[in-house]
């Protein structure tokens, strides 16, 4: 059956990619980086743009696995639905622990610094650093990152099967959600460089989507 408008599901997916792409280089881009062991650090983590930067990485966080949502949307009825359900669901999962450490950055660490500065003590920048390596954080801030990293590969696998949109179109946005914990180990401008390459890798993705928005993907039957 052809389908005489647009869907929905894909054009919303699109909007997601592309909001949550524009999103990440804003977070890389607006973050202060100030050495977090002084006052000028802690004054850092008071700032807008810290605030900023993270609630822009929290709302990519939650579109992400709505793109991917919608992408199991529009390959309903497809063998490939399962593989994008998959990638919303660990998703979904994935954002959700990696959410949880970054309000703590946000509001913890927002918290700490207006205090250091008001006290002008920077011996208070430790209590940061003890929540963020705490190993239970830890544990879970990297757990939900493997899971980012796993969803993003199977969204690939998805779209690169589907036959609708362009096998290639989701593999940069995998490569760079697989490398979203390594980035955090880079000087400043290689994050920034980071967060601009997600941005054009789902923009480019949300491209497809919406190209496709008007096509329907190939129903093939499903085993017995």
């Amino acid at each position: 059956m052809t389908r005489t408008a647009p869907d929905p599901r894909a054009r919303m997916g699109a909007f997601a990619f592309a909001l949550a792409g524009i999103l990440f280089v804003l977070y890389e881009a607006v973050a202060p980086r100030e050495d977090q062991t002084t006052l000028e650090g802690a004054a850092s983590w008071a700032s807008a743009g810290w605030s900023i930067a993270h609630v822009s990485a929290i709302v990519g966080l939650i579109l992400i696995p709505l793109g991917y949502g919608a992408l199991r949307g529009f390959l309903e009825g497809t063998k490939h639905e399962k593989t994008a359900f998959l990638a919303a669901t660990i998703g979904y999962i994935g954002s959700g622990l990696t959410i949880s450490y970054y309000g703590a950055e946000v509001y913890g660490l927002k918290a700490i610094g207006e205090r250091a500065v008001a006290d002008g003590d920077a011996s208070l920048t430790e209590v940061g650093d003890a929540f963020r390596l705490d190993p239970t954080a830890m544990t879970v801030f990297a757990i939900g990152l493997a899971l980012i990293a796993i969803a993003g590969v199977l969204a690939a696998v998805a779209v690169w099967r589907s036959g609708v949109l362009s096998k290639w179109s989701g593999v940069p946005f995998a490569v760079l959600m697989v490398t979203y914990l390594p980035q955090f180990f880079i000087p400043q401008a290689g994050r920034i460089a980071w967060g601009a390459l997600v941005t054009v890798s789902a923009l480019w993705l949300a491209a497809e989507l919406w190209r496709a928005s008007s096509k329907a993907p190939a129903k093939e039957l499903q085993p017995a």
